[in-house]
């Protein structure tokens, strides 16, 4: 359901819940000191304000008139609304502790899953426990280069298969081709089980198993990007009015079950002395499991393999999609990657993970691709969970917190030529997207950063070199790229508006 139509739901029910909503006052006693905004209209606040506009668009000309920390009313609820690196260093740094709770939508609460979530649920002995836990046994580079050998596997079967369509100068469509990988990368790196395949019509069984499991992670991704009038309106949670948490439930109980399958298989072979090394990540937290003080529980795991696989799968293909959509919309900037990549490894050289430090100008164009196209344009919302400050203005207890990194990216007082793909802009600079520099943080920064950063990035640049290395890629349909289609379409995650469609060339 988009905004418009949101909207009309919202307006259908204005009679019946005036009476309810005209009872409730929030406190006002410093409403002076709030950061400015547009005035809110009674009940609905500032939801017209997005009405019929993307809400990117909406945000960034509403940044330009009431400054760079803003407060907009959606519903209930007091968003506050950053455009600005300072500002964003305040929030996401500085007074991250105040700031560091999450604004939970409806959706995301279903099974409990905020109480035991990584994404969702407070600091707390139990968060640290998780967080530790990914940094010692997922994401560290030791770990990171002990399961290097899963994802270099999927990575060969990619150009497999990109190699099979030059061979028949058949077009893919880039963004499919490039989530299979980033799936099964994922699976093999955690699960040691391959979850996605390459269109193979004689392979019915196995496309059907695909698109189930596709269903389940995007399923979850819509559910907790569709706007929801609950999440304007808490109160209406127990009718569910749009079926948000209806769907949700049935995406959740299906991949929780997934996961509690292949993990309960995993212990019925441990245990039975059946089973191999995998060196895997689920044999990693097997492991911890089993330790005398672990602080963590099956069910504590069976959520975080749903976090992660959720987040990493769509974030990381969509920026691969961005990437190869901008190089070819720039041919230039294309021809000057590939000629790096040859001076660095030769006609036939082999791309490693580890290669991304020897490649500048693949490293800028990253960079720029998470600049102009971060995937997750507002980070996850954030909440205050105490009376706090940003700018000089008051932030009350339980207001919302929004970083727009997409403003930010196309700010033309941080940025020459913010609007243009430009990857020669970090050549020369240090800017980096790890959480330091705050004119860049798509993964956020402080308490809260992306635990996946690390593996993210390994992805991204091993997969879009290996790609470049051994193909050249044109426009499918016979497309130019002065006429592509640039433009996103908003979510959870910005994807592209049209599907990416490219004929492989052999390098």
């Amino acid at each position: 359901m988009d905004y418009t139509t949101l909207m009309l739901l919202i307006s259908i029910m204005w009679t019946i819940i005036f009476f309810f909503l005209t009872s409730h006052r929030t406190k006002t006693s410093k409403s002076s000191k709030l950061p400015p905004g547009p005035h809110p209209y009674p009940i609905i606040g500032n939801i017209l304000e997005l009405v019929g506009t993307n809400p990117l668009d909406a945000f960034t000309k509403l940044s330009k008139i009431y400054g760079p920390v803003m407060t907009l009313k959606l519903g209930t609820s007091t968003t506050i609304v950053i455009s600005s690196p300072q500002i964003a260093k305040e929030a996401l740094e500085t007074n991250d502790i105040v700031f560091s709770s999450r604004t939970v939508p409806d959706a995301a609460k279903t099974l409990g899953h905020d109480k035991v979530s990584l994404v969702w649920m407070p600091p707390s002995p139990k968060w640290r426990s998780l967080r530790r836990a990914c940094a010692t046994k997922i994401f560290s580079p030791q770990q990171l280069d002990s399961t290097q050998f899963h994802r270099k596997r999927k990575v060969q079967d990619l150009l497999n298969y990109v190699q099979k369509c030059c061979e028949k100068g058949e077009a893919l469509d880039f963004g499919e081709v490039v989530l299979a990988t980033v799936m099964n990368s994922i699976s093999e790196t955690f699960i040691s089980m391959d979850l996605f395949h390459y269109c193979d019509p004689s392979n019915d069984d196995d496309n059907k198993k695909s698109r189930e499991f596709k269903e389940m992670v995007f399923g979850i991704m819509e559910e907790v990007g569709r706007p929801n009038v609950v999440d304007f309106f808490p109160f209406l949670k127990l009718f569910d009015p749009q079926g948000v948490r209806t769907r949700m439930r049935n995406h959740f109980e299906k991949l929780l079950a997934f996961f509690y399958e292949v993990m309960k298989e995993r212990m019925r072979l441990r245990a039975s002395g059946e089973s191999k090394e995998y060196k895997d990540v689920l044999d990693s937290f097997l492991d911890l499991l089993n330790e005398e003080n672990s602080q963590l529980c099956r069910h504590d795991v069976l959520h975080l393999f749903t976090d992660l696989f959720v987040a990493g799968i769509d974030t990381t293909s969509t920026t691969m999609e961005w990437a190869m959509a901008e190089l070819l919309h720039n041919p230039s900037k294309l021809a000057r990657l590939r000629k790096e990549l040859e001076q660095i490894h030769g006609k036939f050289g082999q791309i490693e993970e580890s290669d991304a430090s020897k490649l500048p100008y693949l490293r800028a164009v990253v960079k720029e691709i998470l600049r102009l196209h971060p995937s997750v344009p507002f980070l996850v919302p954030h909440k205050s969970k105490d009376d706090g400050e940003l700018g000089g203005f008051m932030v009350p207890k339980n207001a919302q917190i929004l970083v727009n990194v997409w403003s930010i990216g196309r700010n033309s007082s941080i940025w020459d030529n913010p609007n243009s793909f430009e990857p020669e802009r970090f050549l020369e600079s240090e800017i980096d997207f790890k959480g330091r520099d705050f004119e860049l943080v798509p993964f956020g920064a402080g308490r809260r950063i992306c635990p996946g950063l690390p593996l993210a990035s390994r992805s991204i640049h091993y997969i879009m070199a290996s790609l470049l290395h051994h193909f050249n890629f044109k426009l499918a349909d016979d497309l130019k790229p002065d006429d592509m289609d640039m433009s996103h379409k908003f979510g959870v995650t910005l994807h592209k508006a049209q599907p990416l469609r490219v004929v492989p060339i052999k390098a």
